[in-house]
């Protein structure tokens, strides 16, 4: 997958700021496909077997089967120290190694992150969707800003989360009776679409099912194996 803007990770946390401002700046909202164009969708997560290895897989799902079609993954280092609302700086360079061994194009990737409810607007999901260009999706399993209510019980409840005066995700009941996932924007794409995409791949589990299938695989590479690589299912 063609990366389209470089920045560096191996940066101090004033350098980080500006970065994310800088990519803020650039940030969309407009989905560019109409819901009938969508075949393929992709999930994101990162694992960690120590503090000195970070793990990528990126797992591409037939939509809307959501068969598994292909997987690749990368190990990378972390450049970065563990500061909350800076994770893509720690996690930004196996993700990359990871896309750049995609054969398909998925339409949405989901990540296990957050997007733009984020302290300066710029989670995981925002800062390599726009890196890459993709529409993305940050589906995170707390909340990192802002307040929520907690929402009703019955699956397909929300409740926005609101930060600084503007609405930034959800608080998303993807299961009855099962603690909400926090849904924001990454980039090319709104705050309604984040939510209907995201119960549209979500099966009988909490986490939507490409971020499922790629952290049970991280998990799986994290253990052992090669630096990177890719399967196909097809």
């Amino acid at each position: 997958m063609e990366k389209l803007l470089d920045f560096p990770y191996a940066v101090d946390v004033k350098e980080a700021k500006e970065i994310q401002e800088k990519l803020k700046s650039l940030l969309s909202f407009d989905f560019p496909y109409e819901d009938k164009d969508i075949d393929l969708v992709a999930g994101i997560d990162v694992s960690y077997n120590t503090e000195k290895e970070a793990s990528a897989a990126v797992v591409v799902l037939d939509f809307p089967s959501l068969r598994v079609r292909e997987v690749s993954w990368g190990k990378a280092p972390p450049p970065f120290p563990y500061i909350p609302g800076f994770l893509s700086f720690r996690e930004g360079p196996a993700i990359e190694k990871a896309l750049s061994l995609l054969c398909s194009q998925p339409q949405i990737f989901f990540f296990d992150g957050q997007g733009i409810a984020h302290p300066r607007g710029v989670g995981l999901a925002t800062h390599l969707g726009i890196l890459f260009g993709m529409v993305s999706v940050g589906v995170a399993k707390s909340n990192l800003v802002g307040n929520f209510e907690e929402p009703p019980e019955k699956q397909g409840s929300f409740s926005w989360i609101e930060y600084q005066g503007e609405k930034v995700g959800m608080a998303l009941r993807t299961k009855e009776k099962v603690k909400p996932v926090f849904v924001s924007p990454g980039n090319r794409i709104d705050l309604e679409k984040a939510k209907h995409w995201t119960l549209l791949v979500t099966t009988k589990y909490r986490l939507p099912e490409p971020v499922r299938q790629a952290h049970i695989f991280s998990e799986k590479i994290k253990k052992g194996g090669e630096e990177y690589g890719r399967y196909s299912f097809s």
